[in-house]
C-alpha cells in the first residue's frame, strides 16, 4: 500500500505541479483553449512517470505506457494543431465571460476554478489505469485479459484517428460548409472519435486488471465513459450541432448515437 500511495502522491505533485504553470500561460495569453492538448499530454506525463518511479519494467508496464502515449501524443497534437489554426474555442470564452459578468471573477480567478482545478483532478482519476497498472510485479506476463485489452485499445486508436482525420478533411472543404457529416466511420456513429476514447481507456483498465492493484483503476474508465456520453462530449456536440445544422436532426435519426452500427433506414 505505501508504494502505491506513494507513486500516486509524486503523480499528484507532478499533474498540480503542470497544470499551474500551464494557468499562469493561460493567464498570460488570456486564453484557455490549449488546455483541451493538455488532458491528453497530461496522461502521457502520468504514465511515464508511473514507468519511471516503478522502474524496472515489466510487459504491463510497457503496454501500458506505449498505449497510452500513442493515444495522448496523437490527440494532443490533433488539439493543438486545431488551437492553432481555429483559435479560442467558444466554449470557454462563454463560461468564462459568464463567471466575470455574474460572479465578478477575473480572468485569472475563473479559469484556475472552473478550468485548471477542475480538469486536474478529472485527469488524475481518468489516468489510474496506467497508474496503478504499472505496480505489476517485473516477470509478469501479459494475460490473455490484457492482450484482449491492448486489442480493444488499438481498436479505439484507429477509430479516435481516423473519425478525426475523416472530420478534418471534410471540414476543409468549402463545399461542405453547413453540411453534416455523415461518411466513412462517421457513417456507423454520430462520434466515432469519442466511441474511440472510450475504448481506448476501457482497453487500459483491462490491461491493469491483471496486476495487483489494478482492479482499483475502474473508476478511470467509468469516469471517461461518463464525461464523453453526459457531459462534456456527446450532449455539447450533440447541442450545437441541432442548433446549427437542420440537416443534423435526420442524420441523428438513423445514426447509432455511440456504439457503431449500421444505419437505420429513413422513415
Amino acid at each position: 500500500m505505501g508504494d502505491v500511495l506513494g507513486l500516486l502522491a509524486i503523480n499528484a505533485g507532478v499533474s498540480a505541479a503542470c497544470f499551474l504553470v500551464l494557468w499562469g500561460f493561460g493567464v498570460a495569453l488570456k486564453d484557455v483553449t490549449f488546455v483541451d492538448a493538455w488532458w491528453a499530454l497530461g496522461m502521457v506525463v502520468l504514465a511515464v512517470s508511473s514507468y519511471i518511479v516503478t522502474w524496472p519494467a515489466s510487459p504491463h508496464k510497457f503496454a501500458l505506457t506505449c498505449l497510452a502515449a500513442a493515444w495522448g501524443l496523437r490527440l494532443g497534437a490533433y488539439l493543438l494543431n486545431r488551437w492553432r489554426t481555429q483559435g479560442k474555442d467558444r466554449r470557454y470564452v462563454t463560461m468564462l465571460g459568464k463567471a466575470e459578468t455574474e460572479r465578478g471573477w477575473g480572468f485569472a480567478r475563473s479559469s484556475l476554478l472552473l478550468v485548471f482545478a477542475l480538469q486536474a483532478p478529472l485527469q488524475f482519476i481518468v489516468a489510474l489505469p496506467v497508474q496503478l497498472g504499472q505496480m505489476a510485479p517485473d516477470d509478469t506476463r501479459l494475460g490473455p485479459v490484457a492482450l484482449g485489452g491492448v486489442a480493444l485499445a488499438c481498436v479505439g486508436l484507429f477509430f479516435e484517428a481516423v473519425g478525426d482525420w475523416q472530420l478534418s478533411r471534410f471540414k476543409a472543404d468549402p463545399a461542405n460548409k453547413g453540411k453534416v457529416m455523415d461518411r466513412g466511420l462517421w457513417r456507423y456513429t454520430r462520434h466515432p472519435n469519442y466511441f474511440g476514447d472510450a475504448c481506448v481507456w476501457w482497453g487500459l483498465f483491462l490491461v491493469a486488471s491483471e496486476t495487483r492493484w489494478g482492479l482499483w483503476s475502474l473508476p478511470g474508465p467509468i469516469l471517461i465513459t461518463f464525461l464523453l456520453t453526459r457531459w462534456s462530449g456527446v450532449p455539447t456536440v450533440e447541442g450545437r450541432m441541432r442548433r446549427t445544422r437542420p440537416a443534423y436532426l435526420d442524420y441523428a435519426a438513423r445514426t447509432s448515437g455511440f456504439i457503431p452500427w449500421f444505419p437505420r433506414k429513413a422513415v
